[in-house]
């Protein structure tokens, strides 16, 4: 039986007819897709190494962050999960120059249907990899801003209106019904009029454009959806094993329960499959 030892990281996918995934294990890459409807095997040795820095860490912050890194680091800070509240607008960003490679670029917010139909942002080269980590079956663009802190100022806005959450347990379920997206884009273009007054009148009319793209459907391999969701945890069984039945956003669906590749990034485990 083939196996691999190393630290997770989140897997790695491509938009294809269903997506594709490999999964790194040190600097290994296992093809995940053909593991479908085959028994495999994860045994946490009990290592846990920063993804970051890589220093060994007993406890893991933030998807496999040590606390310092987890402390210090502009990507592990709140405002990632609050755009709105950007701390580089404010002058008291942790690191002013990932900033500019990272916030000060060109965002997107779109539309996407995932355990139901949600507002999100990601940054424009980051589409579709941030839809498939969502486990989104649909996908549509909204606007195209200049940067982070504005595409936060539009999700923000739009939450009295839509979703803003991804309901994991619901989509590992089953599939969503199907959403007329181009309809729900026209809504909500409407509805983001004032939003987009907003954001123009105080930093420009570059600052944010409407985008008209055709929706984009995605399609996972998985052949059974478990009718209920058990979540696996390194932290409280050391070994995950069961046949592979699917992979959707980054989780693993074993006939034993799900496995969150991303949760565990950083933590040495020998896989065997």
């Amino acid at each position: 039986m083939p196996e691999v030892v190393g630290d997770l990281r989140k897997m790695r996918s491509e938009l294809s007819e269903p997506v594709n995934y490999v999964l790194p294990v040190g600097d290994q890459l296992v093809d995940m897709n053909a593991l479908i409807g085959r028994e495999i095997s994860f045994q946490f040795t009990g290592d846990i190494h920063c993804v970051s820095c890589g220093r060994k860490t007993g406890k893991s912050f933030n998807q496999g962050h040590c606390f310092p890194c987890f402390r210090s680091l502009a990507s592990c800070d709140s405002c990632i999960i609050k755009p709105e509240q950007c701390h580089h607008a404010e002058g008291t960003c942790r690191e002013p120059a990932w900033a500019e490679d990272n916030c000060m670029q060109p965002h997107v917010v779109y539309l996407a249907n995932s355990s139901g139909l949600k507002v999100g942002i990601t940054r424009q080269s980051q589409i579709p990899t941030r839809w498939i980590d969502q486990g989104a079956v649909q996908a549509i663009p909204l606007f195209q801003v200049s940067q982070r802190y504005y595409s936060g100022l539009l999700e923000d806005g739009l939450k009295q209106y839509l979703n803003d959450k991804t309901d994991w347990r619901r989509m590992l379920k089953s599939q969503p019904e199907q959403v007329d997206m181009v309809s729900e884009r026209e809504r909500v273009l409407a509805l983001a009029n004032g939003l987009v007054s907003g954001i123009r009148s105080r930093f420009g009319d570059e600052a944010v454009s409407a985008l008209l793209p055709e929706p984009v459907v995605l399609n996972y391999p998985v052949t059974t959806y478990p009718d209920k969701v058990k979540a696996h945890n390194f932290d409280k069984t050391a070994e995950v094993s069961g046949v592979l039945q699917g992979i959707k956003g980054q989780y693993l669906i074993l006939n034993s329960g799900v496995l969150n590749i991303r949760k565990f990034g950083g933590y040495r485990v020998r896989v065997q499959y």
